[in-house]
């Protein structure tokens, strides 16, 4: 497997950034996509965070497997994070983003109270890797559009303070990607979702991971989908993916049933979904 290295100048200048700026909030948001909870973790960002009061959101949970993520979000509330499962589209997000954080800061909040302080504003700064749905989460606080947003990775390159409500004022940071992936199945993971960039990893890998893990884990609703007998279950993967091309109509062009299977597994046809599972030590990857 090709082995995926991407780390642009402005992902360097962002983990600048959070690293400059850390001092400045009382806890942070690292953001997840609930569909991969910790392949889209960013090892370098949690070193950088450290011990620094954190929620975990995990963002999508509308596309992720319901069972699952309650799985990882009993993990992470463990590990004495404070995690909740969010769709960053909806409009409960904000509230719920909110009593988070006030439960996260409970503490602080009691002393400055004791010591006569008037209540004042939370701030926190929102991390994650690229495409984890940051500028979407940042305009629904802010109930208006504030941050450019697309579907695509790396779209957010600035930075910005924005108060949301008189109790949370949120610092937005770009995307950042580590250097390299230590485990080729994140990259595989990443990229099924479109957390990276296509052009990074061949797409015939991408969908034999993708078919595979689909097969073994979510095999009725991918039977359907793709017409597929038992007898196809015989079949290699790399097979199997020849003779569902001839089945579609696309004679020998794989390309096109790689973008099928691509797109179906991103636009939920494949039902609900997680790429990761919690094992014994998190990190089932």
């Amino acid at each position: 497997m090709v082995t995926i290295q991407w780390f642009p100048g402005h992902m360097s200048k962002a983990r600048r950034q959070v690293q400059e700026n850390l001092k400045y909030v009382d806890f942070v948001v690292e953001l997840v996509d609930a569909r991969v909870p910790m392949s889209s973790r960013n090892p370098m960002l949690s070193k950088i965070i450290d011990r620094k009061p954190r929620i975990v959101a995990l963002n999508k949970a509308d596309l992720a497997d319901r069972v699952r993520v309650q799985e990882w979000l009993d993990f992470f509330e463990k590990k004495g994070d404070v995690a909740l499962a969010i769709n960053s589209k909806e409009d409960y997000t904000s509230k719920r983003l909110t009593v988070a954080a006030k439960r996260l800061m409970a503490d602080k909040i009691a002393h400055d109270l004791e010591r006569g302080i008037q209540s004042k504003s939370l701030r926190t700064m929102i991390v994650g890797i690229p495409n984890a749905g940051k500028s979407t989460l940042m305009n629904r606080l802010a109930g208006k559009k504030v941050a450019v947003t697309g579907n695509k990775p790396g779209v957010t390159k600035g930075q910005q303070w924005l108060r949301t409500n008189p109790d949370l004022e949120i610092l937005d940071t770009p995307g950042i990607l580590w250097p390299k992936f230590e485990d080729d199945k994140v990259g595989l993971k990443l990229a099924l979702t479109g957390a990276i960039k296509d052009q990074l990893l061949p797409m015939d890998e991408v969908t034999i991971f993708g078919l595979r893990y689909f097969l073994e884990n979510y095999r009725s609703v991918t039977m359907k989908r793709f017409r597929m007998t038992e007898d196809d279950l015989a079949l290699e993967i790399p097979d199997l993916i020849m003779a569902l091309t001839a089945r579609f109509g696309f004679r020998e062009d794989y390309d096109r049933f790689y973008e099928l299977f691509i797109k179906d597994v991103r636009d939920g046809r494949l039902g609900t979904y997680c790429l990761d599972k919690v094992a014994d030590d998190g990190s089932d990857n």
